[in-house]
């Protein structure tokens, strides 16, 4: 048994993600004031709480592009959103600042997170130039802020881009166990809504030697036994919305509905 048991309750826990919408300073803000911002970030969390999810996650998703080390601005807004929100919050939460590890450690810090996932360590390159992160650093960020229950959950693949040096998954997650000592690892797709390729989950499930291992991306309802009998769960966005579609609310319906068959398939119904 993991801590995911104590944690979340499950050992196969289904975590929705919280996508933040634009916000100030960020290039598709729209303006209107965060009023709006924490009004539809309260709806998606209320419709994944009543559908039932183990967790939620609070991600700048819509901080597009990302930023290498996000700004102060961007760290005030989320930590407001999940601020006005934490007295709503029913189930273990986490908070994500996308591809900065240093700031997601410092914004859990602030809101008492129980736990976060980021893209931690390594040199990846893509559409937002190099991604060099130093895990050192956060580590000891998180020692220094006495965050010694946060959980952390590694990404070992970056969505959209490649490795630098061309290591191959399974190899990230070997070493990322010797050298960083990962609560659990995590595995995505090239994008949001599209899972990882190949046997990706296996490959890095059969390196993990007991560490948990999460889905990240392109987990659907139609998917989803699949996903269970290879890792030991998943985060779960788009699959959510309304339509399926990335840029929706989400719908509790659809959350309901897979969450059900998640359920029938953990033996709890």
């Amino acid at each position: 048994m993991s801590f995911l048991s104590e944690l979340f309750g499950t050992e196969k826990p289904i975590i929705g993600l919280v996508h933040i919408q634009p916000l100030p300073g960020d290039p598709f803000y729209k303006g209107g004031g965060m009023d709006a911002v924490v009004r539809r970030a309260r709806a998606d969390l209320e419709a994944l709480q009543n559908g039932g999810v183990d967790g939620v996650l609070f991600t700048n998703e819509f901080s597009m592009p990302y930023e290498k080390h996000v700004s102060s601005v961007t760290m005030a807004a989320m930590g407001m959103v999940i601020g006005a929100l934490k007295s709503s919050i029913r189930v273990p939460f986490g908070a994500e600042a996308i591809f900065d590890g240093d700031a997601t450690i410092a914004l859990c810090a602030a809101t008492e997170a129980d736990f976060t996932r980021c893209l931690f360590t390594g040199v990846w390159a893509g559409d937002f130039g190099m991604v060099d992160r130093d895990i050192a650093v956060t580590l000891r960020l998180k020692n220094a802020y006495r965050l010694d229950n946060l959980k952390l959950f590694y990404f070992v693949t970056s969505e959209g881009d490649a490795c630098v040096g061309g290591r191959k998954t399974a190899d990230i997650a070997s070493s990322l166990l010797f050298n960083c000592r990962p609560d659990a690892l995590v595995v995505g797709g090239m994008a949001a809504g599209l899972g990882p390729a190949g046997k990706l989950l296996e490959q890095v499930a059969e390196v993990a030697k007991g560490t948990p291992v999460v889905c990240g991306t392109g987990c659907k309802r139609e998917n989803i036994e699949y996903v269970l009998s290879r890792c030991n769960g998943a985060f779960v966005g788009s699959s959510f919305k309304r339509d399926g579609l990335f840029e929706n609310p989400v719908d509790e319906q659809r959350v309901h509905e897979f969450m059900d068959k998640v359920r029938i398939l953990r033996g709890e119904a």
